[in-house]
């Protein structure tokens, strides 16, 4: 059964100057304010779309990589993932670099490289960001 989540979004002004918010009305976790600035500079306390991104693509990965290790008989003690989504004023996102860590009892590196590069392109949220250039930096912890 296909499951849908949303997340609603709200601006007033304009570009440069205004300000919004985006709601995860899903899971009702709250409202995160939003601005160029913190977006195109320094965040300051406020998100922007591509933090969003970045959460959406380390977990999605993270559960990914553990489904693939778990099938393969070698299932993780923990699976820490980073994503850091550029973003270029004028260009757009430029690229996303995910980092694992991942503490799997019983597997070689090479399988671990090899699990890992597979949850990369099959992750949901890899697929929906095909566009994009995903790198990856996986290392057993």
């Amino acid at each position: 059964m296909a499951t849908i989540r949303t997340a609603n979004a709200h601006w007033e002004g304009s570009l440069a100057d205004g300000k919004g918010a985006v709601s995860l009305d899903s899971s009702g976790v709250g409202s995160f304010d939003v601005t160029w600035r913190a977006r195109a500079e320094s965040s300051n306390g406020l998100t922007s779309p591509e933090e969003l991104i970045a959460a959406a693509h380390s977990s999605c990965f993270s559960m990914a990589l553990s489904h693939g290790l778990s099938q393969a008989g070698t299932p993780p003690q923990t699976v820490d993932t980073k994503a850091d989504v550029t973003f270029q004023p004028g260009t757009g996102i430029t690229g996303i670099h995910l980092t694992v860590r991942a503490t799997v009892p019983g597997i070689s590196a090479e399988d671990f490289q090899s699990a890992a590069e597979t949850a990369k392109v099959n992750c949901p949220v890899s697929k929906a960001l095909a566009g994009t250039t995903i790198t990856l930096d996986a290392t057993l912890a």
